[in-house]
């Protein structure tokens, strides 16, 4: 195992295009990390850097303490796990799990217990002589992994794994890859557009757009404190709702509404000028019906949509021109039409700033 720095990073294609921007990442021994966002955020780049399919153009990049931006893939003591499986039709799941170590003229004896125990490991052992047509997805995927489990690497690279799995296999193979890691203790690059996969998986989460990180911590921290409103929209599912507010000394005024504050949040606003814009953020499942909550800004609005997911309701409703999202309990039995008074609890409200969309208070 081995811990991954990248110092000072970049990926260059011309003087227009940065794919990385300036990345500054430690990776430590044994940790699972997950790199999200859009797509084009420049996370699948970072990634091949590591596996040494992409140059780096400037910056270094450490695996363990050794520097690797001139050293060959094959050198890196990384496994790569693609998201097509990348499986050799011909060849059987035995032969598939073998290959990359046959490549390294390994001992048969040894080549056919790393096989043997990776297949033990993923389940696979009833399948070491079908080949790959005869398998599902999820199977597939788990050949896909045990090929890089085999290497013994230390690193491994996964590149949106589970992305071409139905919704209940990626469930499935999702919890067995973190098994998987609870097992070996491998370090772990796991690349993903999917923030419910990164929030379920990674021991922390690096966040990026248009190349640059934006903000690593642990899920928590992330869901908690998300520094600006990019981190904020993308991590969370539902995703927050946000509004434009103004200043009233230590309040907000939203829509007709006043938003009477406290604390942190109140000291933050009172240094602005009054009349002010600032945006407020909640997430949808932290919206309550009130019900004469003390420590909670109150809010009205007009139910437009009710999609009922067993459980609870994810509530579309409309104040004062702006849309609001809720997550409930469906016991509450909302109809479209009906007004309702929310209530946002003060210390899961989040203010950013307009310009800079930083974090003002959260």
């Amino acid at each position: 195992m081995a811990t991954v720095t990248f110092d000072h990073m970049y990926k260059r294609y011309s003087e227009d295009v940065v794919a990385v921007n300036d990345l500054n990442l430690e990776i430590g021994d044994g940790e699972f990390i997950c790199l999200v966002g859009p797509s084009g955020c420049g996370k699948t780049t970072a990634l091949r850097c590591v596996a040494g399919l992409e140059d780096i153009s400037d910056g270094r990049l450490l695996i363990g303490d050794k520097v690797v931006n001139n050293m060959a893939p094959k050198d890196r003591d990384i496994a790569m796990v693609f998201q097509s499986y990348a499986l050799y039709p011909h060849m059987t799941v035995y032969d598939n799990l073998a290959f990359g170590l046959k490549l390294r003229k390994m001992a048969k004896d040894e080549i056919d217990r790393r096989v043997r125990e990776g297949a033990e490991i993923l389940g696979l052992d009833k399948y070491l002589d079908r080949k790959p047509r005869a398998l599902s997805g999820g199977q597939r995927q788990r050949v896909a992994l045990g090929r890089a489990i085999v290497r013994e690497p230390s690193v491994f690279l996964m590149d949106e794994p589970l992305s071409n799995l139905d919704a209940k296999l990626r469930v499935q193979t999702r919890a067995e890859i973190a098994r998987l890691h609870q097992r070996l203790g491998t370090t772990t690059i796991y690349v993903t557009h999917d923030q419910v996969e990164a929030m379920t998986m990674g021991d922390r989460i690096a966040v990026m757009r248009d190349g640059i990180l934006q903000q690593v911590g642990t899920p928590q921290q992330l869901y908690d404190h998300p520094v600006n409103v990019f981190v904020a929209g993308f991590i969370g599912s539902p995703a927050m709702n946000f509004a434009s507010t103004r200043t009233d000394g230590s309040d907000l005024v939203f829509g007709g509404h006043r938003l009477v504050l406290g604390g942190e949040q109140a000291r933050v606003v009172a240094q602005r000028p009054a009349g002010a814009e600032v945006l407020i953020g909640f997430r949808p499942e932290h919206l309550e019906i009130a019900n004469g909550q003390d420590s909670a800004v109150r809010f009205k609005a007009a139910v437009d949509v009710v999609e009922y997911l067993g459980n609870d309701e994810l509530i579309h409703a409309m104040s004062e021109g702006h849309e609001v999202v809720a997550l409930i309990p469906s016991s509450h039995r909302v109809t479209v039409g009906s007004q309702i008074e929310f209530a946002i609890p003060m210390d899961k409200l989040h203010i950013f700033d307009p310009g800079s969309e930083k974090a003002l208070a959260a």
